[in-house]
């Protein structure tokens, strides 16, 4: 089966008067066991971050506030847009795809990730992404 970016929901409970919680369970809408928790927050809206491919690595990310723009593209060409402007969605990010993403003033990203950091995973030039090297080694 082929992996590819795609949209997480997350169950959205309690009232507009109480406030509102969701959760995110593995093997339910987390496919892989979480490794390592971040978040980023104070991000400028003018700054684009990402611009790099995982080899093995897989994501879930949420925008728990604020909205987050994700450009997601495979080693084909293949463009994958997403928006996350409310914290009961997330995107999964599978292994291989190159990301862009660009915030919100007020965005604060999320990210439950299948893997400890390892820089050895990330592939931080375009062209060597886009050569597809990284996927014979698989």
């Amino acid at each position: 089966m082929k992996k590819e970016p795609c949209f997480v929901s997350f169950e959205q409970i309690g009232t507009p008067t109480l406030g509102y919680i969701s959760i995110a369970e593995v093997e339910d809408n987390i496919p892989f066991k979480v490794k390592r928790v971040y978040w980023t927050y104070f991000t400028p809206n003018h700054v684009e971050r990402g611009n790099h491919g995982h080899i093995a690595l897989e994501q879930v990310i949420i925008a728990v506030s604020g909205v987050i723009n994700f450009k997601f593209e495979n080693v084909q060409g293949e463009i994958f847009n997403f928006v996350l402007d409310e914290p009961s969605k997330g995107v999964y990010i599978p292994p291989g795809y190159w990301r862009e993403m660009k915030f919100s003033h007020n965005a604060v990203l999320l990210c439950m990730a299948s893997l400890k950091y390892d820089e050895a995973d990330y592939i931080r030039d375009y062209d060597e992404f886009k050569s597809g090297d990284f996927l014979k080694n698989k």
